[in-house]
């Protein structure tokens, strides 16, 4: 096992008797500063349909003491390699934010280990270029990280409220993700500032085509964070997929209304 692998929690859940035997595998994959609990008000919308494995990301979760006392952070193309390798046969997986990202590096890496793809606020490059006006500027992950090394949790903070702005439950998603964050380990620095690394450097651009597999693109009409332009310009260029705009929904629609989410994912998987 390599270290990036070690440093991957999949936490398994929905295998009981109450899912049915021919029910797939669903993989879901947090975004930026939080961790597998922010997928915590879907659950019941999904585990009963499917077998759900819960990704944590290196360093949310650490798996030893070993492994939290680590020196450096995984590379993206590390963390998306491992993680192509650690799913299931012919799961379905799904990534929100920075998870999308490795959503779609990992299904361009292993196509038959991936059936679909659920991308939630997705995009195949954060920050802005030239030729890519529907990112963030640089400055804004420039931000954070000068910020992470003095106080973590509350950049965390402030990044949950930056992209729930505009949202019209932006009040309770916020106080809900901030309540988890709260309760589960800080992760440490080094691992929240090579994911900020991870967002400015990534750019999937260039294989977006490659990507065969179906997939679901859920996008939140108001998200700061993810211009829905960027989302419209994966279903234009993937060869199969399908954007579902939730209303008056910003960054983390999935969160705005579960009960649409998980309807959302049963039809796609099950179609």
């Amino acid at each position: 096992m390599t270290r990036t692998a070690s440093l991957l929690r999949i936490t398994s859940v929905g295998t009981s008797e109450t899912t049915s035997p021919t029910a797939g595998d669903l993989v879901l994959i947090h975004g930026w500063g939080v961790n597998r609990r922010a997928w915590n008000s879907v659950l019941p919308n999904l585990a009963d349909h499917f077998r759900v494995h819960l990704v944590d990301l290196p360093g949310y979760e650490p798996a030893t003491e070993h492994d939290a006392h680590a020196s450096t952070a995984p590379s993206f193309a590390d963390t998306a390699d491992a993680l192509a390798a650690a799913v299931p046969d012919g799961c379905i997986v799904c990534g929100w934010s920075l998870g999308a990202l490795l959503a779609l590096q990992a299904a361009a890496l292993m196509p038959s280990r991936i059936a679909k793809l659920v991308l939630v606020g997705g995009t195949p490059r954060f920050t802005q270029d030239t030729d890519w006006p529907a990112a963030q500027p640089e400055t804004v992950l420039k931000a954070f990280q000068d910020a992470l090394g003095g106080d973590p949790d509350g950049v965390r903070q402030r990044f949950v409220a930056l992209f729930n702005q505009g949202d019209s439950r932006a009040r309770s998603i916020a106080r809900d993700l901030n309540r988890l964050l709260a309760e589960s380990p800080t992760p440490e620095p080094r691992f929240l500032l090579a994911g900020l690394d991870w967002l400015r450097d990534t750019d999937l651009r260039p294989l977006v085509r490659s990507v065969q597999q179906p997939v679901l693109l859920v996008h939140g009409e108001r998200d700061p964070l993810m211009p829905p332009s960027a989302a419209r310009w994966l279903h234009d260029t993937l060869p199969q997929a399908k954007l579902e705009v939730f209303p008056d929904a910003a960054h983390a629609p999935f969160l705005h209304d579960p009960e649409r989410f998980g309807r959302s994912v049963r039809n796609f998987c099950h179609a």
